[in-house]
């Protein structure tokens, strides 16, 4: 049985899903399996997964949902994946020839741990250079995602490879009519119980488009409130550092206005109340400046 799934999530991307195809082709290790959940896509996605499917010399599996945005996409994967590990790569990136390989490598070297939820690798820019601001030790570096990314104020994306066992006991939250949520509410959620190993090796390329959610976060969060909400609480319940739980407790209560929620009831759910006082003027500000800025 193959040991890795590469994950991805799709709506609307026939035509990048080319570019990923090829990079997974030129793989020098095919022992994966490639898994494609279609997010509700209006185009050729599915024809194109059948005439590659033919052809290729590692397995594919697909499947369509009705839209509801990466995260409820990941989750409804789950039930499809029987590989120890999962590899979410986006329709928009490729890998390099050396990426299945290393996963393999790094997961027979260090499978007998037991408090670890997956590895982090680094990933690249199509010209050259890093997409994070790296900051790991060449030997690698084994500290939870929280310690590592946001203690350590490590920026930028990486390619993390997960085990599969903690994505399915840390699923995202779903809220109706809401398509997007930031994925680090679950990493920062796993990190209460699971470190990670970090390395210091680019196996991921990104490349990304204008119309994609990094580059429209804001927009996004604001028509999916009740996500950010969560998100924020996340991190306020985390152990991160005092800075971070700041903007968050900001967060909490510019997107629960957002959400149509009172500020009595956020204060009274909130297990941050001093954070939350501290915050509530400039979140009324901030709340103020983004909306007229969203109109």
């Amino acid at each position: 049985m193959s040991e890795v799934t590469v994950l991805t999530p799709a709506y609307n991307r026939e035509k990048l899903l080319q570019k990923l195809y090829k990079s997974l082709c030129d793989q020098d290790c095919k022992d994966f399996v490639w898994l494609i959940i279609d997010d509700g896509s209006s185009d050729n996605t599915g024809k194109y997964i059948d005439e590659i499917r033919e052809k290729a010399n590692f397995p594919i599996k697909y499947y369509k949902k009705e839209n509801g945005g990466k995260h409820t996409a990941l989750n409804y994967a789950y039930r499809y994946i029987d590989t120890p590990l999962t590899f979410i790569v986006d329709s928009d990136d490729t890998l390099t020839s050396d990426a299945i390989s290393t996963v393999k490598e790094t997961y027979n070297k260090y499978k007998d741990e037991k408090d670890i939820c997956g590895f982090s690798f680094l990933r690249g820019k199509p010209g050259g250079g890093y997409l994070s601001t790296s900051g790991v030790p060449q030997d690698g570096l084994k500290e939870s995602y929280v310690e590592c990314r946001i203690n350590r104020n490590i920026g930028g994306d990486m390619a993390e490879v997960w085990y599969t066992h903690c994505l399915k006991e840390y699923p995202f939250p779903e809220f109706r009519g809401e398509r997007f949520l930031g994925e680090d509410i679950v990493w920062v959620k796993m990190a209460q119980k699971y470190k990670m190993r970090f390395f210091n090796k680019v196996i991921y390329i990104s490349d990304y488009l204008e119309d994609g959610l990094t580059n429209n976060r804001r927009k996004h969060n604001i028509k999916s409130p009740n996500g950010c909400v969560a998100r924020a609480e996340a991190f306020l319940e985390s152990s991160c550092i005092l800075k971070i739980k700041i903007k968050s407790a900001l967060q909490y209560q510019i997107y629960g206005k957002f959400a149509g929620r009172s500020s009595g009831d956020l204060f009274r759910k909130t297990g941050s109340k001093l954070l939350y006082l501290v915050c509530f003027v400039p979140s009324q500000i901030l709340y103020i400046k983004w909306k007229k800025e969203s109109e």
